[in-house]
């Protein structure tokens, strides 16, 4: 068993050193697109499935409490945590609608729109893009395996060249503690990081 445990860390470890080689100018761009939004006055919508639900709150919840630092709140919404607008829009319209419905609602042009799927493929994340998209929000695709199809219609599109849904959820949840970290820093400590 331990040895099990062991290649599970390894392996852990490969994902994120790799997605790392792969991403780390475009985490650079995500950082500062993140941060211009919100130093404009815009908000982060972000969104996702199962466990890529988790990780949208989760994020959302680092932006508007704090994340290393005591700092005032940052607007960000995870789209999927109000149980009665995505159950009303699930059974009155359709699944795949329940997050486009709700950028239509509240998204502006120059908010963050984040969609989160470890396939690329979610059909409800990629009509909340596309709709995003048609609005004039910034798009970021937090995507695995090849990226899938969100990831070619992201303004930004990182991506875990992985195909274990938990080895890319786990660096997933790494990038986006690097870009809660690296974004308060930018807008509370030192500005001029590069």
């Amino acid at each position: 068993m331990q040895d099990h445990i062991v290649k599970i860390f390894k392996e852990s470890g490969r994902v994120k050193e790799n997605f790392l080689n792969e991403n780390l100018g475009k985490l650079s761009d995500v950082i500062e697109a993140i941060t211009a939004a919100l130093k404009s006055g815009n908000k982060i919508l972000l969104f996702g499935n199962g466990g890529s639900a988790a990780d949208a709150q989760h994020i959302a919840a680092e932006f508007v409490n704090r994340f290393t630092i005591e700092r005032p709140p940052l607007p960000a919404i995870a789209l999927t945590t109000d149980t009665s607008i995505i159950t009303s829009i699930g059974n009155d319209y359709d699944f795949a609608e329940i997050f486009a419905k709700q950028i239509r609602a509240i998204g502006q042009a120059g908010d963050i729109a984040w969609g989160i799927s470890t396939s690329g493929n979610s059909p409800n994340v990629i009509k909340g893009m596309e709709t995003a998209k048609k609005m004039g929000l910034i798009t970021i695709a937090f995507t695995g395996k090849d990226g899938g199809a969100i990831a070619k219609m992201a303004d930004f599109s990182v991506h875990v060249s992985a195909s274990h849904t938990a080895r890319v959820q786990e660096a997933h949840i790494t990038a986006s503690h690097v870009i809660c970290e690296l974004v308060d820093i930018k807008l509370f400590q030192k500005p001029d990081l590069k």
